[in-house]
């Protein structure tokens, strides 16, 4: 252990002992628009305009107040700035013309200064500009416009999720289903642009929450709670290696008001209820807030059948499956904030987070074994499997801002994650009576603390530095049994079945830089480099030391812009790191289902991806088109590889090695018209070319290179509207076509939902309606896979027809407050996944979570 605070140190050393040698930490210089946007506006010319801002009440400056300088001939934004700590500002280089200048800040109401001309080389003094405080009721504030539903900035695409109106009642998966760029199958698994290795973040925080399974997370998480889903395609090197395919960052709503307020959601519906209840309490430096969400999902139905072809010792085995299932489960989530303005340039925040997940499912499966095309057995299998799992986190985060983009932050985060993935199978005769009994067991625990600090700084105008370093210590144990029933009804251990204890330790030290600049011609650049170096300690029970090596890895990113007539041009390269997750690693030896056994490999290694992406942007009157052409390239990827199980039992055997090679190529294309400030429309669809390229075995028994390519499309529509008295609807539909496999394809899907909302007169509730899938009784999933030795064809028919009723309403009187930096805090977005992907016949979910 000594080796790895060793290597932290020196990493630490090296990144943060020229942040205060080399810039002062004093000064109050006025800050220029923030370097890495979409391109510096600045007209160039010899004129200048200052001014101080202060509160009408006061009479203090008002810190951070934006500037926005416009051009009166053409309405455009052409400069802007924002005030010191005195409330002071200064725009200069200007040309001469006629402007008016836009003055906003959060709690204040907005002042505009008409008429201003200026010549050549004059220098313009506003004097004192005074901004009176808004102090009315939310009830009271009326809205006149929205904001876009999507926002596109120079690393990131923006979904705004608070214009949801059929969010009520749902959960982060209906949220994520309808941003661009996202592609999310029914069972919650998310893909960003056909990869589902990615990192997802809440609040800029990793939670072990998310670790064990991002779909299964996304259901503690209430839709209305979400402000904004950003999806982060070209990662700087401020942000952790892993997550070859990207980054989705979900912000809940927080609020900055003065009072206390309590907000009520609920929602009851055919297949899921729920209900949340969030409060805060703010006076003064201090704010506090405690929130719960539960969430219940019931009348989940599904129907599977399964022909499947296996050739072992030159006998070949036909296996005929059909399965009834169902499977209902509660999500919580529950949570405790403070902070507290230390001085006014210094904060802390600390919070603790709790999540429960017990998913309990059922399945009766009937098996027909053929041999040589003379059936032999028939048999029946009813599972009981129990995911059951509970999260804390826990973090203390402190913020020191010198003076604007200029800051300083030390975060820390402990987190827990216990998991429990059981089944119970009673095995039935010919006579569809209880032969014997069988268990599994499989109890996992993730611990990790991490320790992050970084400092930012502006270099002149029109640069910014960035640096910083990490430390992330986890502990990973997992233990997995089978147990056998015997004649008296007392479970015994399985000796034909595998058993062991896994122990993994996995240290990761870490230090990034990263540098903007901005040039007069409005170019963008933004480039830095990133080195993370990964002990490993791993090690089972009966073998011992597994072998499994040290590794780093260096991680260039550069991302450019150009702004040129009103169209923004991107181009990007970065490379990842793509950590093996607990699924992959854990040995567990999951046969609920018999015929599709899933068994984990604790000796994988990290992949590697290559990204590029070439992006265009352009508002067209009222109509906003982004197009993005990418490519990714990742060696060394770790892939499942199936085959026929040594025993003639027609069984298909799932482990993952690092023998894949993966490419893809296509486009992102999307649309947003807002036909009028009440109405919007979008289109998107996502296409890509794929190719994958790994190993099986073949029939002489070798090991054999196999190859799978073709095209992955999928698109969606949707649309929201808002009406007098408070009346809002929306609409939205995807269709997912044909997802390419290394061993064959999985078959598409569609979703699509409807709502309706009414806001009460004084707008502290509404209630609401929304549908699903409501067309229709069922949808089908059809994959087949392939190889030498093996066939499957398997069809998951889901019930998922739904419609729910939502209410919510507000309590308590809140008043605005000047909001405060906060600090920032742990982001860990590091590890590989598990999305599930292929839903398989049988069930089950095996063993084991991610290893953070």
């Amino acid at each position: 252990m000594k080796k790895y605070f060793l290597t932290l140190i020196i990493i630490l050393a090296v990144f943060i002992s020229p942040a205060f040698a080399q810039f002062p930490t004093g000064g109050a210089a006025t800050p220029k628009a923030l370097p890495g946007t979409a391109g510096d506006q600045t007209p160039k010319g010899t004129a200048k305009i200052s001014g101080t801002i202060l509160d009408s009440t006061s009479s203090k400056g008002v810190e951070f107040a934006s500037i926005a300088l416009y051009n009166k001939a053409t309405g455009q934004a052409i400069d802007g700035t924002v005030a010191d700590e005195k409330g002071k500002f200064s725009l200069t280089k200007i040309i001469n013309g006629d402007f008016k200048i836009l003055i906003s800040f959060i709690g204040y109401g907005n002042k505009t200064i008409d008429n201003i001309k200026l010549g050549k080389g004059q220098e313009l003094d506003l004097g004192t500009i005074k901004l009176a405080s808004n102090t009315k009721t939310l009830e009271e504030v009326t809205v006149t416009g929205q904001s876009a539903l999507i926002e596109e900035k120079v690393d990131r695409l923006v979904y705004n999720a608070e214009k949801d109106i059929a969010a009520k009642g749902g959960d982060a998966t209906d949220i994520l289903r309808k941003v661009p760029l996202l592609t999310v199958d029914l069972d919650g698994n998310v893909s960003l642009r056909g990869s589902q290795n990615i990192r997802v973040l809440i609040n800029n925080k990793p939670s072990t929450i998310i670790a064990s399974s991002v779909a299964d997370a996304l259901k503690q998480i209430p839709a209305d709670q979400i402000k904004t889903v950003e999806v982060i395609t070209s990662p700087s090197s401020k942000y952790d290696a892993e997550g070859s395919g990207g980054i989705i960052n979900i912000i809940t709503k927080k609020n900055s008001l003065q009072g206390l307020s309590l907000n009520l959601d609920s929602g009851v519906g055919n297949r899921g209820s729920m209900l949340s209840l969030n409060g805060s309490y703010r006076k003064g430096k201090a704010g506090f807030s405690l929130g719960g969400f539960g969430r219940g999902n019931y009348n989940t139905k599904t129907t599977t059948s399964l022909e499947q072809t296996s050739i072992v010792n030159d006998v070949t085995t036909l296996t005929s499956q059909t399965g009834t299932g169902s499977s209902k489960g509660l999500f919580g989530q529950y949570n405790l904030g403070f902070d507290y303005d230390l001085a006014k340039n210094q904060s802390i925040t600390a919070g603790v987070r709790y999540g429960v997940r017990n998913m309990l499912s059922q399945q009766d499966l009937i098996t027909k074994l053929y041999e040589n095309s003379k059936q032999t057995s028939t048999s029946g299998r009813n599972v009981d499997t129990k995911n059951l799992s509970g999260t804390v986190d826990a973090n203390i985060d402190y913020l020191h801002t010198f003076k604007p983009q200029q800051e300083w932050s030390v975060s820390t985060l402990y987190s827990r994650n216990d998991l429990t993935n059981n089944f119970d199978a009673d095995i039935l005769n010919n006579n569809n009576e209880i032969a014997t009994r069988q268990r599994n067991l499989n109890k996992s625990i993730n611990e990790e603390f991490t320790l992050q600090t970084d400092y930012q700084t502006p270099i002149k105008k029109n640069q910014l530095l960035e640096f910083g370093g990490k430390g992330i210590f986890r502990k990973v144990t997992s233990g997995y049994s089978y147990l056998l029933a015997s004649p008296t009804g007392e479970y015994q251990t399985d000796a034909s079945q595998p058993e062991g204890d896994l122990l993994y330790h996995q240290n990761i030290a870490a230090g990034y830089s990263s540098y903007t600049y901005t040039t007069k011609k409005r170019y963008t650049f933004k480039g830095g480099l990133r080195y993370e170096h990964t002990f490993i300690d791993a090690s089972t029970k009966d073998g011992g030391s597994l072998g499994v090596g040290n590794y780093g890895v260096l991680v260039p990113s550069v991302n450019a812009s150009k702004t040129v007539k009103g169209a923004t041009l991107k181009l990007g390269y970065n490379r990842r790191i793509q950590r093996p997750g607990l699924q992959q690693l854990n040995p567990n030896y999951n046969a609920s289902n018999p015929q599709n056994i899933t068994i984990g490999n604790p000796k994988l290694r990290p992949e590697l991806t290559n990204n590029f992406e070439v992006g265009v942007s352009k508002n067209i009157k009222k109509t906003f088109v982004n197009a993005t052409f990418f490519g990714r390239i990742t060696n060394n990827a770790i892939s499942q590889v199936r085959q026929p199980s040594d025993s003639i039992s027609g069984a298909v055997v799932t482990t993952y090695q690092n023998v894949g090679k993966q490419h893809a190529y296509g486009v992102n294309l999307f649309a947003n018209l807002a036909a009028t400030t009440k109405i919007n429309v979008g289109l998107f669809t996502n296409a890509f070319y794929s190719t994958l390229t790994g190993q099986t075995s073949g029939r002489d028994g070798l090991s054999k290179e196999i190859t799978n390519s073709g095209m992955n499309i999928s698109g969606g529509i949707f649309s929201q509207a808002t009406f007098k008295n408070g009346w809002g609807a929306q609409a939205f539909g995807f269709m997912q076509g044909n997802t390419i496999q290394l061993q064959g394809k999985q078959g598409g899907f569609g979703f699509y939902t409807v709502g309706v909302k009414k806001d009460f007169k004084n707008k502290k509730g509404s209630v609401g309606i929304a549908a699903e899938n409501f067309l229709a009784k069922r949808y089908t999933i059809h994959t087949e896979l392939n190889s030498e030795l093996f066939n499957q064809v398997n069809d998951v028919h889901l019930y998922n027809r739904g419609i729910r009723l939502t209410f919510s309403y507000k309590i308590g009187k809140m008043t605005m407050d000047t909001p405060k930096r906060k600090a920032k805090s742990v982001n860990n977005d590091d590890v590989k996944s598990e999305g599930g992907g292929q839903t398989q016949s049988g069930g089950g979910t095996p063993g084991g979570g991610t290893p953070k």
